[in-house]
């Protein structure tokens, strides 16, 4: 049976607590939260990331049962974090059959990979 659209959304809510309170706890941040939608200018799901050299990171979460629609989500992603002003895009893929955070799909460009562990430019 498909999902509605208020139970997918109650299940994307769910999703990026979940990614918050792991990255907030294995980071030891606690400026880590979820993002207030920001209509046309969407920004991503999750606020107060950084990278290694302090750079602002989107992320993008997806709760979504079916495939991996990289190259789409990899877009939207870069999108929201020109919205942002970031540098790095990266997307949080739900991963079926596990529900423990660490375990879910992280998707992103290697020019992203490169920046967030540390490369002056891209």
């Amino acid at each position: 049976m498909p999902r509605s659209r208020k139970s997918a959304k109650a299940a994307g809510t769910r999703f990026e607590s979940l990614i918050v309170g792991y990255l907030a706890r294995v980071l030891g941040d606690d400026r880590i939260e979820r993002r207030a939608r920001n209509g046309a200018k969407d920004r991503g799901d999750i606020a107060g990331v950084r990278s290694t050299l302090g750079d602002r990171v989107v992320i993008e979460c997806k709760d979504y049962g079916g495939r991996i629609l990289a190259g789409e989500w990899a877009r939207e992603a870069r999108v929201e974090a020109g919205n942002d002003d970031a540098r790095i895009a990266v997307v949080v893929a739900k991963r079926a059959r596990t529900t423990d955070p660490g375990e879910q799909w992280a998707l992103m460009t290697v020019a992203d990979l490169a920046a967030l562990l540390g490369a002056q430019d891209g």
